[in-house]
């Protein structure tokens, strides 16, 4: 076993960058009043929660009573879609249309599922090989009845950025013509802090985002939700986060996500142009050194820090099982789809042919990476890939012309 480890999954999760952790240890033992108690140890912990609550108001240039605390993306995105659409349900007494596509994260596709189930009916939009939304399929799937579109802002397995503004002037349109409550929420998970994300550009109405996919805490994240859209909380207690997610506030953890979005706003030309010239050096070094290598989805309209390839006559997780024996963590798709045996649902949505959704991996790169892990993986890599290719069944049915 190697004493080497590299680290290229941080679109799974990413290391707690260092002052994060300071930020939050004084809440943990200091700290440590309820926030919602009204005496000082209280107080202080309300303060703690607000100062983090304009951070990150400040990283997607929202307002901060706009933004609602939750446990992650998971939460945030089901308290979005499940909230508007309860919301609709109450307003007109039946059920609704809802938008979405073909290769959201499964917390998007799920929760979508279950509305289906309870009587919504769900348009889930093609990708194509691109992997990018049209939005003249957006326009073509929209009713009267549709009460929301989930579209995400950039994909966790290929890194395509989504034509959000664009959806959004569709909807701006319908409304404009009499359709008041159709929404637009966005899953970006994997875009805030990674490029630009400023919710007025884009005119979203709802957007999700976690903080332990850009150096901060697992089980904090949080949801914009734009004044005067009205969502029905799915969390019932207390009135806290303005009666949308009952619950006392883990306030270390809120200090964590303040101190995270604070660093992402800093440092986020930085960071992205560090891991884009990472990723390039990575793709441009394969693409020299292996045959048979391709990249899934659009070359150029993704986030900087994401590299989908696939490897043909490859097993995808026997490639990852080899690089992992040699001291690198890579990723088959995402970690949500961890232990299944089913091919990725996003390779597929792009058109793949199932065989060849088997044999990608996608690498993803945080500023904690270095040219020298990229080095090491252009040593090692190509070798690796050529012994399991002499391995692989059908190239051995090849070579004996059957």
């Amino acid at each position: 076993m190697t004493a080497r480890k590299i680290y290229l999954d941080n679109s799974a999760s990413t290391r707690v960058d260092d002052e994060v952790v300071q930020a939050m240890l004084p809440y943990f033992s200091e700290h440590y009043g309820n926030g919602s108690s009204t005496h000082q140890f209280g107080q202080h912990a309300k303060q703690a929660i607000e100062d983090a609550r304009q951070q990150v108001a400040l990283l997607l240039n929202a307002a901060p009573a706009e933004i609602t605390f939750l446990s992650g993306g998971t939460e945030s995105d089901n308290l979005a879609i499940k909230g508007i659409a309860a919301a609709y349900t109450e307003r007109t007494q039946r059920k609704g249309h809802l938008i979405t596509s073909q290769f959201e994260h499964p917390a998007v596709l799920t929760t979508c599922g279950v509305l289906e189930k309870e009587g919504w009916r769900v348009t889930y939009l093609p990708v194509y090989q691109a992997g990018l939304v049209r939005t003249e399929d957006v326009q073509a799937a929209l009713t009267d009845d549709t009460a929301l579109i989930s579209i995400m802002h950039a994909n966790n397995e290929i890194g395509t950025i989504q034509p959000l503004q664009e959806i959004a002037a569709l909807i701006q349109t319908r409304r404009e013509a009499g359709q008041k409550h159709l929404y637009l929420h966005t899953d970006a998970v994997q875009s805030v802090g990674k490029i630009p994300v400023d919710v007025k550009t884009l005119g979203v109405d709802l957007l999700t985002f976690t903080a332990h996919k850009l150096h901060g805490p697992k089980g904090i994240g949080a949801l914009f939700v734009r004044k005067g859209v009205r969502l029905v909380s799915q969390m019932h207690g207390g009135h806290h986060e303005r009666d949308r997610r009952a619950g006392t506030e883990s306030v270390p953890l809120i200090a964590g996500l303040g101190k995270t979005a604070e660093l992402a706003r800093l440092h986020l030309t930085e960071r992205a142009e560090h891991t884009r010239r990472l990723r390039d050096a990575l793709e441009t070094g394969l693409f020299d050194r292996l045959s048979g290598l391709s990249r899934n989805g659009d070359e150029h309209q993704r986030v900087p820090h994401i590299a989908n390839l696939n490897f043909e006559h490859v097993e995808g997780e026997g490639l990852q099982i080899s690089l992992d024996l040699k001291g690198v963590a890579v990723s088959t798709g995402s970690a949500c789809s961890s232990g299944s045996q089913e091919p990725s649902h996003v390779l597929m949505a792009l058109g793949l042919p199932r065989d060849n959704s088997y044999g990608s991996l996608r690498f993803s790169f945080s500023k904690d990476n270095t040219q020298e892990d990229v080095d090491y993986v252009l040593e090692i890599l190509p070798a690796v890939v050529e012994k399991l290719r002499k391995l692989s069944p059908r190239l051995k049915l090849q070579a004996t012309g059957r």
